[in-house]
C-alpha cells in the first residue's frame, strides 16, 4: 500500500514538476478522448448499438471470461466489421501524423507531408499495376508497398552527393520521382478497363472498404516498432531540426540519423497507403496542430500528432460510412475537412517551425 502511494506521488509531482510534465496533461487527455472516440465508432452505422452491447461483444472474445450467449449479429458487425476498420483507421492516422512530423523535422520545412519524396505516387503505380495485371505474382497491397519503397530509395540515391544528402536536392529528387511515377500510372490508367479504371480511382481515394483483421495485424506491428524508434531518438530530430551545421557542433552526426528517420518515417507511411491508398492532409496537417498545442519538442510533438491523427482518421472514417447510405471515399472527407481547418490555424496562429522559431 505505502509503495502504491510512493508511485502515485511520484506521478503527481511529475505533473506538477515544470512544463514538461504539464506536456503530459493534453497527451493523457487525448488518449482518453481517443477511447471515447473508438466506442462512438463502433456504436454508430446503419445498425445502431449500445455501448454495454459492445462491452459485452469485447468482453466474449477475451479468453476465459464467459459473458453468456452472445447476439450473432452483434458479435458479426462489431467483431468481425467495425472493429478491426476502427482500429485500422486509428494505426493509420497515427502513423501518418507522426510522420508528418518526422519529415517536416528532418526538412526543417512546415509544409513537407509523409508523401515529399514520392511515396504516394510510388504506391499507386504498385496498386494500379496490381490491379491491371492480375496475373502478377504479388498482391496489390504488396506492390504498393514495394513501389513506395523503392521510389523513396531512387529519391535518396538521386540526392546523394559527395557522400551527403542536401534537404533541397532530396526533396527536389522526391518530386521528380513522383512525377515519374504518377506518368506511369497515368498510362496504367490508360490502359486499364473501365472495371480495372474504377479500382484503381478508388483505390487513389482511400478507405477503409475492405479493412480485416488481417490488414490490422500487417499495418499495427510495422507502425508501433516505428513509432517506438522515432519516440526513443526524438532528442536527436530535436537537434536535426536546428540544422546540419548545429548538429555537428553539437556532436550529432547529420547523415546516418537522416537516414534512420526517413526509413522509419517511410516504413510507417508505405505500410498505411498500401493497406488503404492515398488519405491527404493528415500527415500535413496534424503535425501543425499539435505543435501550436504542445510547442516544437519532438518528445512531445511525436505522440501529440500521432494521438490528433488516429482521432481525426477514426472522425472522418465515420462521417464517411453514416453520412450516406453510399460510402464516401475517406481521402474526399479528409480533404473537404483539412484544408479549410489548416487555414485557419495557419491565419490565427502563425507556422511554428520544426526548429521552434514562429513565423
Amino acid at each position: 500500500m505505502m509503495k502504491s502511494f510512493f508511485y502515485l506521488f511520484r506521478l503527481r509531482s511529475f505533473f506538477q514538476a515544470g512544463p514538461e510534465g504539464r506536456r503530459l496533461v493534453p497527451i493523457t487527455g487525448l488518449c482518453i478522448l481517443l477511447v471515447v472516440f473508438l466506442f462512438l465508432a463502433l456504436s454508430s452505422g446503419a445498425y445502431d448499438i449500445g455501448v454495454r452491447e459492445i462491452m459485452a461483444v469485447l468482453a466474449g472474445h477475451i479468453p476465459g471470461v464467459d459473458t453468456g450467449p452472445a447476439d450473432r449479429l452483434q458479435d458479426t458487425i462489431i467483431w468481425k466489421i467495425r472493429l478491426p476498420r476502427v482500429l485500422l483507421a486509428a494505426t493509420v492516422g497515427a502513423a501518418l501524423a507522426f510522420s508528418g512530423a518526422v519529415f517536416q523535422g528532418c526538412f526543417r520545412n512546415p509544409l513537407v507531408d509523409p508523401y515529399i519524396l514520392g511515396i504516394s505516387s510510388g504506391a499507386a503505380f504498385g496498386a494500379a499495376l496490381g490491379i491491371v495485371m492480375p496475373a502478377f505474382p504479388l498482391s496489390v497491397q504488396a506492390l504498393a508497398f514495394g513501389f513506395a519503397f523503392a521510389a523513396v530509395a531512387a529519391a535518396w540515391g538521386l540526392s546523394r552527393h559527395n557522400g551527403q544528402t542536401p534537404v533541397i536536392m532530396l526533396i527536389l529528387a522526391g518530386i521528380i520521382i513522383g512525377s515519374v511515377f504518377s506518368a506511369f500510372v497515368g498510362i496504367l490508367k490508360y490502359l486499364a478497363e473501365d472495371a480495372a479504371l474504377r479500382e484503381i480511382v478508388f483505390w487513389l481515394m482511400g478507405g477503409f472498404y475492405y479493412a480485416g483483421w488481417r490488414d490490422v495485424a500487417l499495418v499495427a506491428p510495422v507502425v508501433t516498432i516505428t513509432f517506438v524508434l522515432v519516440l526513443a531518438f526524438s532528442w536527436q530530430l530535436n537537434i536535426l531540426s536546428m540544422g546540419d551545421t548545429e548538429a555537428r557542433s553539437l556532436g550529432v552526426a547529420p547523415e546516418p540519423f537522416k537516414l534512420f528517420f526517413i526509413v522509419s518515417a517511410t516504413l510507417a507511411t508505405a505500410v498505411a497507403v498500401s493497406a488503404v491508398g492515398i488519405i491527404p492532409w493528415v500527415g500535413l496537417m496534424m503535425p501543425h496542430a499539435a505543435r501550436l498545442m504542445i510547442g516544437p519538442d519532438n518528445r512531445f510533438l511525436i505522440p501529440m500528432a500521432a494521438l490528433l491523427g488516429a482521432l481525426y482518421l477514426v472522425f472522418c472514417d465515420t462521417l464517411a460510412r453514416i453520412l450516406v447510405s453510399a460510402e464516401i471515399p475517406i481521402g474526399i472527407i479528409t480533404s473537404l475537412a483539412g484544408a479549410p481547418y489548416l487555414f485557419y490555424l495557419l491565419r490565427s496562429k502563425g507556422v511554428v517551425q520544426p526548429g521552434g522559431s514562429h513565423a
